[in-house]
């Protein structure tokens, strides 16, 4: 077999991680021990975050014809990619804060929703909860001004002496949904 004939596979599965791929983010592992890069990998694969060591020449024949292509420039020494289908700020959370603890991981740059950062708006991106947790805020912020409207026409009934229980299981249904 020629190498360019075993080199396909390797290409092919790359390409394939990065279809319908919401975020790609590139780091330098170098310096890692084995134990920090088992913890990195332990932590990416919970959040369903797929984390590769590939060569450089691999992911630029993977690249080419997607939105991933302009990481190219970012291609130098050795790269590890971090592919995210679901959550697009995984892989830049995650990296980023464990590259706060093992200050040998380096970001090099990431594609988030078809946009190139590099390292400094990778860190920035990071901040950003997780859609999940957004949406639990969000349902907290409109679920709050009717808990507390209940409260007030609870108080109310009972200031006045006239509890009316039917007004209070109102309220309570009201704030359980």
């Amino acid at each position: 077999m020629a190498k360019v004939e075993l080199k396909q596979p390797i290409v092919q599965a790359i390409a394939e991680d990065i279809q319908g791929a919401q975020s790609a983010v590139l780091v330098d592992y170098r310096g890692l021990t084995v134990a920090e890069d088992t913890e990195l990998r332990k932590q990416l694969r919970e959040a369903g975050v797929i984390y590769k060591v590939c060569k450089n020449t691999m992911m630029r024949r993977a690249f080419e014809g997607t939105e991933f292509a302009e990481l190219d420039s970012y291609l130098e020494g050795p790269s590890a990619i971090a592919i995210s289908k679901d959550d697009a700020t995984a892989p830049a959370r995650i990296l980023c804060k464990f590259a706060k603890d093992a200050k040998a991981l380096e970001l090099k740059a990431g594609v988030v929703e078809g946009t190139v950062y590099d390292s400094a708006a990778l860190n920035e991106l990071a901040k950003i909860p997780s859609r999940d947790e957004l949406l639990s805020k969000f349902l907290g912020s409109i679920q709050s001004p009717i808990t507390n409207f209940a409260r007030v026409i609870k108080q109310i009934a009972e200031k006045d002496g006239e509890v009316v229980e039917a007004a209070a299981e109102e309220a309570a249904e009201v704030t359980a949904e």
